[in-house]
């Protein structure tokens, strides 16, 4: 399975093939022969890996004359392999927010943000119990790149760990973004979060322990982090 970011040197036929499906949108298993220098029975082989990892998908083009073909091009889930500007653009709008108005402003934007992540995923987490809410917040993690899972704990708490940063450069420069993290949880959660690991002090993990008897603390307004 592809998880690294794609470069113009592809490492083997997997990446290749993405590549010359992102640059030509659309691609007939003749034409990646064509390209790859690969029978046909090995680019099906490399298509179906690449189609049951959701990276890629076909659609059967009907023609005048002939038998219909398979024309096949990348998911959605594919272009996040691809170099994106989007974390050049965080640290722009972050650094173009602290000239202005100091690590003040940072703080001030980063809960803005988080507010309206709050709004949008309550509904997510409405009727449901606090460790059915564990669950939903650890996959609302992983979905935006965190590679979360949990645990209950036998006190009754909940231990909740996240392998992979998906910010972890920005969090670097700006900190402000792992002190509201531990306070959005408990607004999604309801109840008081620490933090117990810390991966910027060498921890191999972010760990977060959800005291399940305490109440999040509410803070100026319902709903403000």
């Amino acid at each position: 399975m592809v998880t690294q970011p794609l470069t113009e040197n592809p490492e083997n036929t997997h990446e290749a093939v993405l590549l010359y499906l992102k640059r030509n949108s659309e691609m007939t298993v003749a034409e990646l022969c064509d390209v790859l220098g690969i029978t046909s029975m090995a680019v099906r082989r490399h298509l179906s890996g690449l189609q049951k990892d959701g990276l890629v998908e076909c659609r059967l083009v009907r023609q005048s004359r002939g038998r219909p073909t398979y024309r096949y091009r990348l998911t959605a889930k594919a272009e996040s392999l691809f170099p994106s500007g989007m974390g050049n653009l965080a640290f722009d709008l972050l650094d173009a927010v602290y000239q202005t108005s100091g690590h003040k402003g940072v703080m001030e934007l980063l809960s803005l943000r988080d507010n309206w992540l709050v709004r949008k995923f309550l509904p997510r987490l409405e009727k449901l119990t606090l460790e059915q809410k564990v669950e939903e917040v650890a996959k609302i993690y992983s979905e935006t790149g965190y590679m979360t899972s949990w645990e209950k704990l036998a006190n009754g708490d909940f231990f909740i760990y996240q392998q992979h940063c998906a910010v972890h450069h920005l969090a670097e420069q700006y900190r402000q973004i792992c002190v509201l993290e531990p306070k959005l949880m408990q607004h999604l959660l309801g109840c008081r979060v620490s933090r117990e690991k810390y991966m910027l002090k060498s921890d191999p993990v972010c760990g977060y322990l959800v005291h399940a008897g305490e109440l999040a603390a509410q803070e100026h307004s319902a709903g403000a982090i």
